[in-house]
Parts: C-alpha cells; sequence; structure tokens
C-alpha cells in the first residue's frame, strides 16, 4: 500500500510484511518448527518413563494386588491406588523440574554472559513465560495419566487367586 505525496509523487508511506523486510524469516519458522519437535520427544519421552515405572510397580506388586483383591477391594479402588500414583509421580515431578528450571534461568540471568555476534555485543538474559511454565505442568500431569491407565486396568482386572499364585 501506497500513498502517494502531494509535490514529489512518490510514495510517503509503505508498508511491508515480515517477510519482506526479514531474511531471518524462514529460520524464524525453521526454529518454531523444531522447538514443537522437541516438545513432541520430550513428551514421548515422558510418556515412556511413567509407562515403564508404573507396568514395573504393578508386577512388583502382584502378590500385594492379590491379597487387597482377596480380602474384598474392589477392582475401582485397585484402580483408583494405581492412577492416584501415576498422578502423584507425575505431578511431583513436574513441579520438581519446573523449579529446577527456573532456577538455572535465574542462575544465568543473573551472572550476565556477554557474547559477541558479528559487530553486536550481546548479553544474555533467558526468560520464560508463566504460561510455558504452567503448560509444561499440565502437559506432564495429563500424560502421567494416560501412562499409568494401562498399568492401572491390568492391575485392577487381576483375579485374586493367580496373583496369590505369583508369591
Amino acid at each position: 500500500m501506497q500513498i502517494q505525496g502531494e509535490k514529489t509523487g512518490k510514495p510517503v508511506f509503505e508498508i511491508h510484511t515480515w517477510e519482506d523486510l526479514s531474511p531471518f524469516s524462514s529460520i524464524a519458522k525453521i526454529v518454531t518448527l523444531l522447538i514443537m519437535v522437541v516438545r513432541i520427544v520430550l513428551i514421548s519421552i515422558v510418556l515412556i518413563s511413567i509407562l515403564n515405572v508404573m507396568m514395573m510397580s504393578v508386577y512388583e506388586r502382584i502378590g500385594e494386588i492379590g491379597t487387597i483383591a482377596s480380602i474384598g477391594t474392589p477392582p475401582s479402588k485397585i484402580l483408583a491406588l494405581f492412577l492416584t500414583e501415576g498422578l502423584s509421580l507425575g505431578f511431583f515431578s513436574a513441579i520438581a523440574g519446573n523449579i529446577i528450571g527456573i532456577a538455572i534461568l535465574l542462575i544465568i540471568s543473573k551472572a550476565k554472559l556477554n557474547f559477541t555476534f558479528g559487530m553486536m555485543e550481546i548479553s544474555l538474559a533467558p526468560q520464560i513465560p508463566m504460561t510455558e511454565v504452567v503448560f509444561a505442568l499440565i502437559i506432564v500431569v495429563v500424560i502421567s495419566a494416560l501412562a499409568s491407565l494401562q498399568p492401572a486396568l491390568k492391575a485392577s482386572k487381576m483375579e485374586p487367586v493367580d496373583a496369590l499364585r505369583h508369591i
């Protein structure tokens, strides 16, 4: 869009998009894509880790599951026990990870790391929005619930006689 000047006939104002002005636009898009890929990989790691821990928890407690099932504990209660354990594991690990991550960012920010990039002197002061911290906490808790669902269902469907035979 151009607005013509009254006397010169040349445009007074010009409007350009970010893509027109910045040669780094494609690099910014690639970095955004890379961040999404890293998030997906991290979510997968959390999912597999929680699933592994919960499966081992079920396998190590087969005798205990058989005992509580044989004294009349309903399967829904056994399911709730293992789901609660998985959610607690995810929640407390997310809290600990967020606290450690924020502490590291604060240490780096206070250290005032300076470096030269071309002709510019840049000071490294990393920040993280609170929405990202809350988003990470929610994602880890949801993934923990999903990962602990299958082992919890397996534990709740065990027959007391078969589980007691495992002892």
